[in-house]
Parts: structure tokens; C-alpha cells; sequence
């Protein structure tokens, strides 16, 4: 491995990074919640240089299992940032995140690759968490999703002149999650953005403002007010005809006064529900009314976020 840092020969290190969901609601591009959904990643560095990968579980037979992987190009772009040579690399990946659902399967795999290279170069170049996370939205463009993968629980995203920053908050106890996901259709990221126009009301605006700021309090305090807080004027309703299905469970939820919204991009429905009754409400009123196949996943918030540590099999030698 020439050129290779000799620190590097024989390493491996294992990656745990959870799903997400942005936006909830009015917070477009700036809130996100960890969801206590994985992908796992075993990352060993092998002589031959180039990466492989193995896929398990979903996109096995799908994602790409070589250097054009999302995984593999994150830890590529992080090694470059880092001035440090990447070695070559074989990879297992165990999915569990569903792709194009809106559960942030692509935040999660850029996520894993950034961390796993913390882990590859561990006493070699220490990496920030400001570093992971600048990292992680240049490949990903927008915070909002890698934050909460990074670092659990509720976060909210900025950009500055200095880069993408975070605030890592704590979800009140009493928040139950639900997240209905459908069996068939998926959203890109890509389409549900060009759907919204370039500008808004003023007072579309204003309004998400408002609601933005009582979500906060409604997550971290007050979960009675999460009805009000999820309303949303930026991106919803610009999206619905994209997803007919997925609006109509949102209304169908809401006017039975349960605070349901479009996780990130579609076409999953998140629920933040404010005691475990109204979660099982949740799931019976999608059982009941909804009019094509949808998976319930009663999920808790991550509060870890992404770990990365040695290989147990090299831990216990």
C-alpha cells in the first residue's frame, strides 16, 4: 500500500448510524429527529487498494458494491479533507433503513462512511464533530438529516459563512413516534424539491416561523400542543400531488387530531404522538382507513446517534 499511512494496515472498525426524519412539519431543512432504526457497517482495510462492499438485507442487489457506493465516497471525501491517502477498503453493510421513504437512508449511509473513517483514523487525525458534520452536509447539501444521524435526538441545523452548525436538544418522555411507512411507492429526494416554488407568501412565512418555534417547546415540553405546532404552509401542500396517498393519511390523521406530517421527502408519514395510547390510536386509524398497504413502526428517538468502534473480534484479542 504505497503511499499509505503504515497506522492504517489492518484496521477495522464497525459503524452504527440511525434513520432520520426532517422537517417535521414546519421545520423545512432545519429540524430533524433520530429514530431508533439501523444500518450497521463493518469497514476492514485490506493490501489491494480500491474498495468493495457487501450489501445485506435492503439494497442488497441494488447499490452500487464498489468506490461509486454513497458509504465508500464519504469515507473517500473525508480521508481527501483529512490530507490523509485512503487505503484500500472492504466493506459489509447490514441495511435496515428503507430507501427513498423519507427516513433518511442517504443521510445515514453518507453518516456511517464519515464516521467510519473517524474510527480508520483514529491517532492519526483527530476529527471534530464540527468536522463530521461539515463533512457529512457537503456530501449530503442540506444538515438537517445528517445532524440527528450524527449526533441523536432532536437537532436543529444552520448554515453559517463558517459552515453547517447543530444544536443537539432532548425529547420530553412523554413523545411517542410513529412512522407509517408504504410498502410500495417511494419519493426522490430530487423530485419533492423541484415541486416547491422559489418563493412564498409573506405570510406563509411568518406562519412557519411561528410554528417552528412552538415545536420546539412542543417536543422539549408542552407535547399537548404538537397538533398546532406541526402545521405548515413551506413545502407540504406543494408536494401532495406528488403523493395523493400520503396526504390523504396525513389529513385523515389530523382531522382525528393527531400530529401527522410528511417525514422528510415523502412518501413516509411521521406521527409525534404525546402519550403511547395515541401512538396505538395512530396505528389503528391507518389499519382502518388507509387504502393501500402501509407498515406501522412504533419507533423511540436515538439518543446516541452514530457510533463508531473496534471490530468485537479485535477487541477481544
Amino acid at each position: 500500500m504505497s503511499g499509505i499511512d503504515p497506522r492504517l494496515d489492518g484496521r477495522r472498525v464497525v459503524v452504527k448510524v440511525p434513520a432520520t426524519t426532517a422537517n417535521l412539519g414546519p421545520g423545512f431543512d432545519t429540524l430533524g429527529l433520530a429514530l431508533s432504526v439501523y444500518d450497521e457497517l463493518e469497514v476492514t482495510v485490506r493490501d489491494a487498494p480500491g474498495a468493495t462492499v457487501d450489501v445485506h438485507g435492503v439494497g442488497e442487489g441494488d447499490v452500487p458494491t464498489d468506490e461509486s457506493n454513497l458509504v465508500v465516497r464519504s469515507i473517500a471525501h473525508t480521508f481527501e479533507k483529512a490530507g490523509v491517502a485512503m487505503p484500500g477498503l472492504h466493506l459489509v453493510a447490514h441495511n435496515v433503513i428503507p430507501h427513498g421513504r423519507g427516513m433518511g437512508s442517504s443521510g445515514a449511509a453518507i453518516s456511517a462512511g464519515v464516521m467510519a473513517a473517524k474510527g480508520l483514523l483514529e491517532g492519526i487525525v483527530d476529527l471534530t464533530p464540527a468536522d463530521l458534520l461539515a463533512r457529512a452536509t457537503e456530501l449530503e447539501g442540506h444538515p438537517d438529516n445528517v445532524a440527528p444521524a450524527l449526533f441523536g435526538g432532536l437537532t436543529i441545523a444552520w448554515t453559517t459563512p463558517d459552515g453547517p452548525q447543530h444544536k443537539r436538544l432532548t425529547v420530553h418522555r412523554g413523545v411517542s413516534l410513529l412512522v407509517a411507512v408504504p410498502q410500495q411507492s417511494t419519493m426522490s429526494t430530487a423530485l419533492a424539491r423541484s415541486l416547491q416554488p422559489q418563493s412564498v407568501p409573506h405570510e406563509d412565512a411568518i406562519f412557519n416561523v411561528s410554528r417552528s418555534a412552538l415545536l420546539i417547546a412542543a417536543l422539549i415540553q408542552s407535547p399537548e400542543l404538537l397538533l398546532a405546532a406541526t402545521e405548515d404552509k413551506l413545502h407540504q401542500s406543494y408536494r401532495a400531488s406528488a403523493m395523493p396517498e400520503t396526504n390523504a393519511l396525513i389529513q385523515m390523521l389530523r382531522d382525528h387530531g393527531l400530529a401527522a406530517v410528511v417525514s422528510g421527502a415523502g412518501p413516509s408519514v411521521l406521527v409525534l404522538c404525546s402519550d403511547p395510547s395515541q401512538r396505538l390510536r395512530a396505528a389503528e386509524l391507518i389499519a382502518e382507513h388507509a387504502t393501500t398497504p402501509w407498515e406501522s413502526l412504533m419507533l423511540a428517538v436515538d439518543d446516541k446517534g452514530a457510533t463508531v468502534g473496534m471490530h468485537p473480534a479485535e477487541a477481544a484479542a
